[in-house]
């Protein structure tokens, strides 16, 4: 467990740093020179943890840029940091008071440092964002096409649908030659496409996305993709069991893999039908196949990363 924990507010123009819950408190600006001071700040307090909540990205350069200098830094949950707040009633939110609640929940929880991805896992992380993005623009573009009837506009549709197609086509080309060129993750991509249904892009989702998948269990890898049911149980009562949380990303590439396979592999398919034939409702079933895919696949990575450790 860290002894010292300096809890950063992150914003698009300020970093707000606290030691401790109610220790010393710094404003530094957010840019380069400015994390370098908060560096030199954690430096000088003899930092051991710096935690930081997920800001839409704000937080990625300031995290990066810890690591570099040699201090373990990890990203946590905002909404878990403000939910933690209101437990210890504490309501008032100011930047000053938010970063030593930071720190304060991180101390809490026993938040462990998180090093950063390697930059072959940041750069596939990266292509697979933009291949998603270049396809719903693509999708967007289509739709909005078929309203319009003027030729000299549909031409400009034609044109741009040509030219986000061809950086469609680039960009998985990019993806599967850093896959092929990486034995764990080709050897990954070998193993999930044994399961019918499973198709590249599948692949690079879920290597992008879930880089644990082989490596912890299939209830902590569930928890993380967020599609282990959820007990909610008191006294004589036994709830319904819903699920919540997790990697939304990951989560909905399951849901929608989980309905192809369910009509191409002969064990899921056989598995959707006993729960549709015993009532399940069509979520339940949704849930149950997605869970029970994500299972198999951590299976598969799992056995994978052994073998190669065997001949390593």
């Amino acid at each position: 467990m860290a002894d010292i924990i300096c809890g950063v507010d992150v914003a698009s123009e300020n970093l707000d740093a606290r030691i401790g819950r109610d220790g010393e408190w710094r404003r530094f600006a957010t840019t380069a020179q400015g994390i370098e001071q908060l560096v030199a700040f954690c430096k000088a307090q003899a930092v051991d943890l710096v935690v930081m909540e997920a800001t839409g990205g704000y937080e990625r350069r300031p995290f990066a840029m810890l690591w570099a200098a040699g201090i373990p830094a990890a990203i946590v949950n905002p909404r878990s940091v403000r939910r933690f707040a209101e437990g210890m009633d504490v309501f008032e939110k100011t930047d000053r008071i938010d970063c030593g609640i930071i720190a304060w929940y991180a101390q809490t929880k026993h938040i462990k440092p998180t090093p950063p991805a390697s930059q072959t896992q940041q750069r596939l992380a990266a292509l697979v964002v933009r291949l998603r993005q270049l396809t719903e623009l693509k999708v967007a573009q289509t739709n909005q096409r078929r309203l319009v009837s003027d030729a000299e506009v549909l031409d400009t549709f034609t044109k741009v649908l040509a030219c986000i197609t061809a950086q469609i086509k680039a960009t998985e080309a990019s993806i599967a030659k850093l896959i092929d060129a990486d034995p764990l993750w080709s050897a990954l991509d070998q193993a999930f496409r044994s399961i019918k249904g499973v198709a590249e892009r599948t692949v690079a989702r879920l290597m992008a996305e879930l880089p644990e998948i082989g490596t912890a269990s299939n209830k902590a890898v569930s928890r993380l993709a967020g599609v282990a049911p959820l007990a909610n149980d008191s006294g004589k009562k036994n709830g319904r069991r819903s699920i919540r949380g997790g990697r939304e990303g990951v989560r909905s590439i399951l849901f929608v893999v989980a309905g192809v396979v369910s009509r191409h592999d002969p064990d899921f398919k056989a598995f959707h039908q006993r729960l549709a034939d015993a009532g399940k409702p069509r979520k339940v079933i949704r849930i149950a196949v997605a869970h029970k895919l994500l299972v198999r696949l951590n299976a598969k990575a799992r056995e994978v990363r052994n073998e190669l450790a065997v001949t390593a």
